[in-house]
């Protein structure tokens, strides 16, 4: 079973990745202290971190790094950002994000970001 780490503190954003990946049999833990996501992935070993643009008062961003300075090599989960527009995917590959997807998104933007559902 896949799991991932759900970083925010949104509850419309645990409702609908929750409602989007039980159905896929996902083992799901969430996450609102953003300062604790690098650990978390070090001692957890996530499949997947799903990251929201701004947790509290720490950006997405400086998740992102935190994440890929703490945890390297072949331990490294994929990391998918939760953006608030268009124009914020550009924050994210600057991150070093391996995929986003922009809020509202649905159910297949959001697999296909995790890299679990083949494009239509």
């Amino acid at each position: 079973m896949p799991t991932a780490l759900v970083v925010t503190d949104s509850d419309w954003v645990v409702s609908d990745v929750r409602a989007t990946l039980t159905a896929g049999d996902w083992d799901l833990e969430f996450l609102d202290d953003p300062a604790q996501a690098a650990p978390k992935v070090a001692e957890t070993d996530p499949d997947v971190v799903i990251i929201d643009l701004q947790v509290k008062n720490m950006g997405g961003m400086a998740v992102v790094r935190d994440i890929r300075a703490t945890v390297t090599g072949d331990d490294t989960p994929r990391l998918v950002m939760l953006l608030d527009r268009d124009a914020d995917g550009f924050l994210a590959k600057r991150a070093g994000a391996d995929a986003w997807v922009v809020k509202p998104f649905s159910a297949h933007e959001l697999r296909l970001a995790l890299g679990v559902a083949s494009p239509v």
